[in-house]
């Protein structure tokens, strides 16, 4: 396990952030033990306290297994984590894009806002849907400014999610966009079908107006379908951009 000694401000968020992208990276695999607290102060150029520190927010994150007066040990995050290990999946130590994760996050994204506009053409309250038919008005006026375009494409799904006032559904929404937000220039360029395709958003806008869950169900299924497509055939394409890491 090639630890380096910590030169960063916050020691315990930079020792924490060493052993998540070596357990996410598999280096250190389920039931392995962590060496001795004392190895890592050791290891890592910190003290103990900041040691403590990182293995409890990794206990918290479901990435270690605690035993006083014993050994931590890995646990298998594909059984015991959450969303929250998302950033760190999408980009590893290198900055680089995994292509999997971000076809995982892409079809997750695919699959809830469908649902999502369907409870939200059942729920949605004045005035939220007016205010959907804004957004797309103020998306037809920047269709050649990708980034605006997709900030406001965003701002649409956002309130969508808000109409359907699911709130598992608004953190799993929470948790993609904070997820995306270090590569979201990248984003523009990837899902470019879907972010010109201001009929469909203006039809799911309307749907949702009137009631009409189903066709609000189907308007968001074609939107995210065509999203979903062109990024899995960028993805397969090759390794991709490098975008910068943590800072």
């Amino acid at each position: 396990m090639p630890l380096q000694p910590v030169a960063r401000q916050s020691v315990s968020d930079a020792a924490f952030h060493q052993l998540e992208t070596e357990i996410l990276a598999g280096r250190l695999a389920p039931g392995d033990s962590l060496p001795s607290e004392r190895a890592l102060t050791e290891a890592l150029g910190v003290n103990r306290q900041a040691v403590r520190e990182a293995l409890k927010r990794l206990d918290q994150a479901g990435l270690v297994e605690i035993s006083h007066g014993g050994a931590t040990r890995v646990r298998d995050f594909r059984t015991d984590g959450g969303l929250n290990l998302l950033p760190a999946l999408l980009l590893g130590a290198e900055g680089h894009i995994d292509g999997a994760v971000a076809r995982s996050i892409l079809e997750m994204r695919a699959c809830i806002g469908p649902d999502a506009a369907r409870l939200c053409a059942q729920r949605a309250v004045a005035p939220l849907p007016e205010q959907l038919l804004a957004v797309v008005e103020a998306m037809a006026a920047v269709r050649d400014d990708a980034l605006a375009l997709s900030a406001l494409d965003w701002r649409f799904w956002q309130l969508v999610i808000d109409g359907a006032d699911n709130i598992a559904y608004r953190l799993a929404f929470n948790s993609m966009r904070d997820t995306v937000a270090p590569v979201s220039h990248l984003v523009p360029t990837i899902t470019q079908d879907e972010l010109r395709d201001l009929a469909g958003h203006r039809e799911l806008a309307m749907a949702v107006g009137r009631g009409h869950h189903d066709k609000a169900e189907a308007a968001a299924r074609r939107i995210l379908q065509r999203g979903l497509a062109a990024a899995t055939a960028v993805l397969a394409s090759g390794p991709g951009h490098t975008p910068k890491g943590r800072s």
